[in-house]
């Protein structure tokens, strides 16, 4: 009897998937077959397919999902603690360097011929209901002719932010209709928050890394920024964001505490809640991206920081371009005591929005379709996630690492010293390749090896080619140094 015939049945079929991984035929983010598939198709139990896949996801191999089944595992290793952070002296104007970075890549992206592998806008019908809300915009128009006549004057159409109000409840919100501001995406909402709290030669704390288009919206509001230093696992460092509020030095922070941009993850639940608790102590209004929380892939969803604000110090800011529809610019803001003068802000700004789209948004909200295209989405990007760090994995120099994104479509990449994505940048473009460096996300340009990847594109064999191609430009910089 060989030793095969002799191992326990659920143990053969562990170990035929176990190297199925090894040799690629079971990518990262790859479903195995359902348990009752692979009962059927081989002839063996249900409880001994179980006893297999739950030893594989024991040894960290394979996940289990709600609903999904079972999925493979990269082995790209995540970033490990943080150390202590520094913090600069004062705060200080963003480097020209990186400002000239960000329009450098900013307009790279506007290429045809480019390949973005980190662009944050999902392409495809995959990823939007586009059909759906087609028909949705073509019947108002038909049933309600005025939408396409009427200004709709802050704060915006009523059937929307009752939506907005409803389903915000799944994050642990409770907000009221006519608190809601809509807002011409989420980035005007931020842009707005900012004017509404600072004034020229305030300073703003800041993640580090942060959203790199921040950096330049702050600097053109003539604002200072201190780097707040920011973990994967930890989120913001609050230790060193209250020393800061205890000495006076922030005027306003910028957060993101579910599904960060550009890390992926998430800050705990007491963190959250002593970030709110910080804020009001201190009188000092915190706003909170929330655009990509609803993507968060565990249910049920982890609760914003607004959750836990009681007297109106958190600003919340999100929108529906990540999850509906990037072409309507739909995006949504709460300013707790800073309501009425960002109204008369925005006002000023953009006077209205497109009273057909918010209501089409309000609509399809209404119908219950939200719901479910969420649940599919976020299976959908976790699965992305996945295969695209077991690419990264297979095609980037070893030493690499990458956050486990907890939501979203977004990862940081950390390549071995001896490599800079600026100059990755730089030779990757004229190969077709457009990625944005670690530089881009700190006013300081500190992260020279770090970039942000994304997910939110269909895996052809052209992105594959082009991720390979971006790791073997990563090792020949190792190679050369």
């Amino acid at each position: 009897m060989s030793i095969t015939e002799a191992l326990p049945l659920y143990q053969s079929l562990a170990d035929e998937l176990r190297d199925a991984m090894r040799d690629g035929r079971l990518p990262a983010g790859a479903r195995l077959p359902s348990v009752r598939e692979a009962a059927s198709s081989r002839s063996l139990s249900i409880n001994t397919v179980l006893a297999a896949y739950r030893q594989l996801e024991a040894a960290g191999l394979v996940e289990a999902r709600p609903q999904s089944g079972y999925f493979v595992r990269s082995r790209l290793p995540s970033p490990p603690p943080a150390p202590a952070g520094h913090l600069p002296e004062e705060g200080r104007p963003a480097d020209g360097a990186v400002l000239s970075r960000i329009a450098t890549v900013l307009a790279a992206q506007t290429r045809p011929d480019t390949i973005d592998l980190s662009l944050a806008c999902p392409k495809g019908g995959d990823f939007y209901p586009g059909e759906r809300l087609a028909r949705i915009v073509a019947d108002l128009s038909r049933r309600r002719p005025a939408l396409l006549t009427d200004y709709s004057l802050p704060p915006g159409s009523a059937l929307l932010r009752e939506q907005i109000c409803l389903h915000a409840a799944a994050l642990g919100m409770n907000l009221s209709p006519d608190a809601i501001l809509i807002t011409n995406g989420c980035m005007e909402a931020l842009q707005l928050a900012l004017r509404a709290v600072t004034r020229p030669g305030d300073t703003v704390g800041l993640e580090s890394p942060t959203y790199f288009n921040l950096i330049p919206l702050i600097d053109r509001l003539g604002l200072k920024t201190i780097e707040l230093p920011t973990h994967p696992d930890t989120g913001l460092s609050l230790d060193a964001l209250e020393l800061l509020l205890s000495e006076g030095r922030l005027q306003a922070v910028v957060a993101m505490p579910n599904v960060h941009n550009p890390l992926g993850t998430g800050m705990p639940l007491a963190a959250k809640r002593r970030l709110a608790a910080l804020a009001a102590q201190y009188r000092v209004p915190v706003i909170e991206d929330a655009l990509y929380a609803e993507l968060q892939f565990a249910t049920p969803l982890q609760p914003t920081a607004k959750a836990f604000d009681r007297d109106g110090w958190i600003i919340v800011c999100a929108s529906y371009t990540k999850t509906l529809a990037p072409g309507f610019r739909i995006g949504w803001m709460e300013g707790g005591r800073f309501g009425r003068a960002l109204a008369e802000l925005k006002f000023c700004s953009s006077v209205a929005q497109p009273a057909l789209l918010a209501e089409a948004v309000g609509r399809f909200l209404e119908n219950g379709g939200y719901a479910q295209h969420l649940r599919r989405l976020r299976r959908v990007y976790a699965g992305q996630i996945e295969r695209l760090r077991g690419l990264i994995d297979a095609s980037f120099p070893r030493g690499t690492l990458a956050t486990q994104p907890s939501g979203g479509f977004l990862l940081w990449v950390e390549l071995p010293e001896g490599c800079n994505t600026n100059a990755l940048f730089d030779a990757a473009l004229p190969l077709g390749i457009g990625i944005t460096p670690g530089k881009l996300y700190a006013p300081s340009g500190r992260y020279s090896r770090h970039l942000r990847l994304s997910g939110c594109y269909p895996f052809t064999e052209r992105h594959v080619q082009a991720l390979g191609t971006l790791g073997a430009l990563a090792s020949a910089q190792l190679t050369e140094g």
